[in-house]
């Protein structure tokens, strides 16, 4: 019989994608072994293709019948990478070896209220691989996965003419107003990118990007947000020459294939351990103010009204790949 791991991690979509290195290495380190994952439903598709995950579960409804359906696999361990009133109740429920992942929710707090950085310099992955360090399980360097099946990769002559051979990706989403560039700022970024933009996003990003399209016309800029799923916008992303991405989910997609990223950061730094990884990148932000970073995760307006870690943020940088690339527009 194998011995039969879980791993848990409910939520989000960049959090999901930042513990493939974990179930990866468990998978192809240990012999004889059997991975499960336990997600939200909400996130199936970012699980179900993976080859290193032997079978799926997912929260719907009730925490309870998700409990019942956990206890009939009989794990021998349960690897918890999400750590909070759900994901304990599971583990006390299973009753079996658990090993939790540490939230440093009070590091947190003492840095957005105080300013005061004690927070490890450490990615949030090489923290995740920690948790299965006793097992012998050590990191292999390979970075993020993210697997695309074959129905939902896109083809370049699903783009318009301008941008099948080449384009840049701007993931323009955000779960918090605060991680995203306003939308002025957002036209000026694309005039300074100056080459085929594919604007990423869900639907609820479709009337800003409509608006950049509008700013900036439909020759050097294609508004795909909302016409994809993500995982065909996660295809975009693989196909792009490099990305540009506030703090958001296509950013660790991006991070999985490889791609040079230009990461824009407002009122939240990459000190929390959760920028790309195993991949070039740039740090875009402001830091000239002593408000940042003022949450954890974002807010939906900016606590001193200034707004300026976005308003204010320079774009005096060099695109260096973009080159001698640049199309008028």
């Amino acid at each position: 019989m194998p011995t039969k791991f879980l791993v848990i991690r409910f939520s989000s979509i960049g959090d999901i994608v930042l513990t493939t290195p974990v179930v990866r290495a468990i998978k192809t380190q240990l012999p004889n072994v059997e991975v499960h994952f336990c997600t939200k439903l909400a996130y199936k598709d970012l699980v179900i293709n993976n080859p290193y995950i032997d079978k799926c579960h997912f929260l719907e409804n009730s925490i309870f019948d998700l409990i019942a359906k956990l206890r009939a696999e009989r794990f021998e361990f349960v690897i918890d990478l999400h750590n909070n009133l759900r994901t304990t109740l599971i583990k006390y429920a299973l009753g079996v070896d658990a090993i939790g992942f540490s939230k440093l929710n009070v590091e947190k707090y003492l840095y957005t209220r105080f300013k005061i950085n004690v927070l490890p310099r450490v990615h949030i992955v090489d923290r995740y691989m920690k948790t299965v360090k006793p097992f012998g399980v050590k990191n292999d360097g390979k970075g993020l996965d993210f697997f695309i099946p074959y129905k939902d990769q896109v083809e370049s002559d699903w783009l318009p003419p301008t941008h099948q051979n080449g384009f840049v990706a701007y993931a323009i989403g955000g779960q918090h107003a605060t991680k995203k560039l306003p939308l002025e700022r957002m036209i000026e970024l694309c005039q300074k990118i100056n080459y085929p933009i594919v604007l990423l996003g869900g639907k609820e990003d479709a009337p800003q990007a409509q608006q950049i399209e509008g700013a900036l016309g439909n020759a050097l800029i294609y508004n795909a947000c909302g016409k994809y799923n993500f995982n065909q916008s996660a295809s975009l992303v693989e196909q792009s020459e490099l990305v540009f991405s506030h703090d958001t989910g296509l950013m660790h997609v991006a991070a999985a294939f490889g791609k040079k990223i230009y990461s824009i950061w407002g009122s939240t730094t990459k000190d929390f351990g959760m920028y790309p990884y195993n991949t070039p990148y740039v740090i875009l932000e402001n830091n000239e103010l002593d408000c940042r970073p003022c949450s954890k995760i974002g807010h939906d307006k900016c606590p001193q009204g200034h707004f300026n870690c976005m308003k204010a943020l320079s774009f005096d940088f060099e695109i260096r790949e973009l080159r001698n690339k640049s199309r008028t527009i």
